[in-house]
């Protein structure tokens, strides 16, 4: 199959971000997991245990864990749902927000530096105008 075929370069595409994706998750200094949920509960607001479990695609039970470690670590906290007695809410604290801020900031210069060291003035240009053409595949 030729290398400009949309199937190979999807395959190609998908294995280089993969890799890529995979070696920026090294500059975390937690689970991948739990910086997971911080970034889910940024994006998106407060969410209750059971959804961020079906966001995260993982059991309840897990899910629970994750949410009872990140608060004994102060990174979010818990609060009443206003509209079910029977639920609650978890959401960032000022101390999570930092720590993921401080997290997607470590990512972003490793990945800065890696452009700088790595890929040319013509690379660089080349890349900054592949990353148009990957957020229009993200949006599909």
């Amino acid at each position: 199959m030729p290398a400009h075929q949309p199937a190979a370069v999807a395959t190609a595409l998908r294995t280089a971000m993969g890799k890529l994706t995979r070696r920026v998750r090294l500059e975390d200094r937690m689970p991948a997991g739990q910086v997971a949920v911080l970034g889910t509960l940024d994006r998106n607001g407060a969410r209750t245990t059971s959804e961020l479990a079906a966001d995260q695609q993982v059991r309840p039970q897990s899910m629970a864990r994750t949410v009872e470690l990140l608060m004994e670590q102060g990174l979010i906290t818990r609060r009443a749902h206003p509209t079910d007695g029977r639920k609650s809410l978890v959401e960032l604290s000022a101390e999570g927000r930092a720590l993921l801020e401080e997290a997607r900031e470590r990512r972003a210069d490793w990945l800065a530096q890696a452009i700088d060291a790595e890929l040319t003035r013509e690379e660089r240009e080349l890349l900054a105008r592949a990353t148009v053409l990957v957020e229009r595949l993200a949006a599909h």
